[in-house]
């Protein structure tokens, strides 16, 4: 995919986003964690759920279709790549962040050693 389809591709999934996606993102934006998150963001052929710039953290939401072989091969190979960028990758269930918010994002900052709640 060429830079601009990859650009127009993360326009659309910001307007269409899950209720997982939604729910994280309200928790997120405008620094309400005390950092800067990009929602949809592209990096190269890849675009990230939510991305922080300034710790190179990305945030990856999974459905059920993330179970299928071929998409845990894609997540996989996707996944190396943005840790070749020097991006972590964190990844959660849509599940958890409908059922458990909270700790998702305690989980969040724990791992990055960020301030707490």
């Amino acid at each position: 995919m060429t830079k601009t389809g990859i650009i127009k591709k993360a326009r659309i999934l910001r307007k269409e986003y899950t209720k997982a996606e939604k729910i994280l993102w309200k928790k997120l934006r405008d620094r309400k964690q005390g950092l800067k998150w990009r929602r949809q963001h592209p990096v190269d052929m890849f675009i990230i759920d939510f991305y922080c710039p300034e710790k190179k953290l990305g945030i990856e939401l999974d459905g059920s279709y993330h179970n299928i072989k071929e998409n845990k091969e894609y997540d996989k190979v996707r996944t190396a790549y943005l840790k070749n960028k020097n991006i972590k990758i964190f990844r959660f269930w849509n599940s958890e962040v409908e059922e458990n918010t909270e700790r998702v994002l305690k989980k969040i900052k724990s791992v990055f050693q960020l301030p707490p709640l």
